[in-house]
């Protein structure tokens, strides 16, 4: 090979891995955008008017909510239950509602006794159809089936990333509608999640944020993690505590899904309440 070629060919090779390097920072630098943007939009507000309390499980399973919001309430919705739903059971028994359970990929039956479950062998999505011979509905429909469009619900919901598509195509009249939705939410890299969180906060407060020390990563920083627990309630019930300091302090009433793993959260002081 004479030089000119040589000297051509590694000229080109250095361009080449310059260019995968400016690509890959460039990369970098988007994911590491959109990561703050939803830490940015993950900032919970306090309430005058929320008496937090934990409902379900002293671990994973457990949701903090507020309490003295709660009634009146016609029924409740839980949305991916497995083969546990301490959460429902706890809600069914305590306010004598019915509990209809979602879930298509766990078809085991959750008991509660003194409770009223209801368990329905699909998922909840964006649309109505089959994936991969399970069930899939919307949310409106399956709400409109029950009986219980226009009654005051409350909904869990924890269905591993199916969150974002199902509440992108929920309709912004039933969303205004329910007066809490507690929800663990599942990513860091999909841009749909700010367009959601924004989506939600129209007629949401964010009054809660917990971590899910399970998934636990320094891939998500600034998030700590890529699952979180949230809690929302609806702005004709929920009064700002507009001297309460922003973002709200973390509940001391929020707990480690795994009680034997280390735990990871914002460093932000905890409250009381």
């Amino acid at each position: 090979m004479r030089p000119s070629i040589r000297i051509a060919f590694v000229i080109i090779v250095l361009v080449a891995a310059v260019a995968v390097v400016i690509g890959d920072f460039v990369r970098s630098a988007a994911a590491r955008r959109l990561r703050e943007a939803i830490l940015a939009e993950l900032q919970p507000v306090a309430l005058k008017n929320c008496a937090l309390k934990r409902f379900g499980s002293a671990n994973d399973g457990g949701y903090l909510m507020c309490e003295n919001l709660i009634e009146p309430l016609d029924a409740a919705y839980s949305y991916g239950v497995g083969r546990n739903d301490d959460w429902g059971c706890e809600l069914s028994r305590r306010y004598h509602v019915t509990v209809h359970q979602y879930d298509c990929f766990d078809p085991a039956r959750p008991t509660c006794t003194g409770g009223a479950f209801v368990f329905h062998n699909e998922c909840v999505g964006d649309q109505t159809g089959y994936r991969k011979s399970r069930f899939f509905d919307t949310l409106e429909d399956q709400i409109r089936r029950n009986g219980d469009t226009g009654r005051r619900l409350i909904i869990k919901m924890d269905i591993e990333g199916g969150e974002w598509d199902l509440l992108l195509a929920a309709p912004e009249d039933l969303l205004a509608s329910i007066p809490q939705i507690t929800m663990e939410m599942h990513g860091f890299d999909n841009p749909k999640i700010v367009e959601v969180l924004r989506k939600l906060k129209q007629n949401f407060y964010l009054v809660n944020l917990h971590f899910n020390n399970w998934s636990c990563t320094p891939k998500a920083a600034p998030l700590p993690a890529w699952a979180y627990q949230t809690h929302w309630v609806n702005k004709r019930i929920g009064v700002p505590n507009t001297a309460a300091p922003f973002p709200a302090p973390v509940s001391s009433l929020n707990a480690p899904d795994s009680p034997t793993s280390p735990d990871c959260q914002l460093h932000t002081t905890r409250s009381k309440h």
